[in-house]
């Protein structure tokens, strides 16, 4: 809950990097007023799109489409500065998303264009050691006529015991599994389960686990849905449960879903839609992790690439990457459901990702 008291968060934002975005910024929010700072340059870097941190916050690392790499940072929290550690390639076209495990040991990241899901060691002070895996995605669904002629690894999510990378594949309709060592950094496609189908046409896109382990919400790209799986974190396996639309039942216009987060008390569940220009906002059933529709409200601005909640909860982010914003919602912890914050979009160009430290 939104505390008076609550100190000042810090935070950097990721970009598609132009004549006037330039790299990874950095900025300021107060809980107590849902003031958002103006961004400041943190590090020139090209396409910096999504930023992992790892839990120690001594590190950031940023997947750049234009480099075919993955850089590192050393990360002061308290200033909000980055110093340059070193890069490495990623292993494919595109790399589109990051993700650090919990023992801030192993940095993974999921390579769009050429499909594939990749892992890597960090040394002590936060630099990348080595590449310790590469799985080379090879299933196309090819339910949709332009998307999914090939794989397209989109995402790469830890599951909260550490045991467990998934990484949704949009050209495959897959979700992939993999078994994770922590004490090597190695991933290895889990033998129990290698993937979990998804519906034919739905291009998942991201996943989030439940802060419980026994639910992952994955939000699918062209169907505009998420898919909501069972966990058995015993095995390592994952079962579909509910599938629930992200738009009104009544639009017919064009659009495609971006991000899905679940609140640290695991009660709700968000997720954007780009071209109706939306969040949606779930409530979460506590004992099957089902989701009820609660809320469609508009996201301030034109194509939300990506949200943060806050890490007080009180609060949700919006990067509208074509309106060249970000928008402040103040979230009902009642009810999870979003309002304005009152205070005007703050201007970034071309913003992709937020992520609170």
């Amino acid at each position: 809950m939104t505390s008076v008291h609550a100190a000042p968060q810090r935070l950097f934002i990721g970009t598609y990097t132009n004549t006037t975005a330039k790299g990874i910024y950095a900025a300021r929010f107060d809980p107590a007023t849902g003031v958002l700072s103006e961004p400041t340059l943190a590090a020139e870097v090209g396409s910096p799109s999504f930023l992992a941190v790892t839990p120690d916050r001594r590190a950031l690392y940023a997947v750049s489409e234009p480099t075919k790499a993955l850089h590192a940072y050393a990360l002061d929290a308290a200033a909000g500065t980055l110093t340059k550690l070193n890069d490495l390639p990623s292993g494919g076209g595109g790399p589109c998303d990051v993700a650090v495990d919990a023992t801030g040991r192993t940095v993974a990241i999921a390579n769009y264009g050429g499909g594939s899901t990749v892992a890597y060691r960090l040394n002590d002070d936060g630099s990348l050691a080595a590449q310790t895996s590469l799985d080379q995605h090879t299933h196309a669904s090819e339910a949709h006529p332009n998307r999914q002629k090939k794989p397209h690894a989109h995402g790469v999510t830890f599951s909260p015991d550490n045991r467990l990378l998934v990484s949704p594949d949009l050209g495959g309709d897959r979700v992939y599994l993999y078994a994770h060592d922590a004490a090597n950094s190695t991933l290895a496609p889990h033998a129990a389960q290698p993937w979990l189908e998804i519906a034919p046409g739905a291009g998942p896109r991201h996943a989030q686990f439940s802060p419980d382990g026994r639910q992952l919400y994955v939000i699918n790209e062209l169907d505009n849905t998420i898919t909501v799986a069972a966990v058995d974190a015993a095995a390592g396996t994952l079962k579909t449960i509910q599938t629930i639309g992200t738009l009104p039942t009544d639009f017919t216009g064009q659009s495609t879903t971006a991000e899905v987060a679940v609140s640290a008390d695991g009660r709700f569940v968000y997720g954007s839609n780009r071209g109706h220009d939306s969040i949606a906002v779930y409530a979460r059933d506590a004992a099957d992790g089902t989701l009820t529709l609660r809320q469609i409200v508009s996201c301030g601005g034109e194509h939300p690439r990506h949200f943060a909640l806050s890490p007080d909860g009180g609060w949700l982010l919006c990067a509208n990457q074509d309106t060249d914003n970000i928008t402040v919602f103040r979230i009902d912890p009642a009810t999870g459901e979003l309002t304005p914050s009152g205070h005007p979009p703050v201007a970034l160009a071309r913003p992709v990702c937020v992520r609170f430290l």
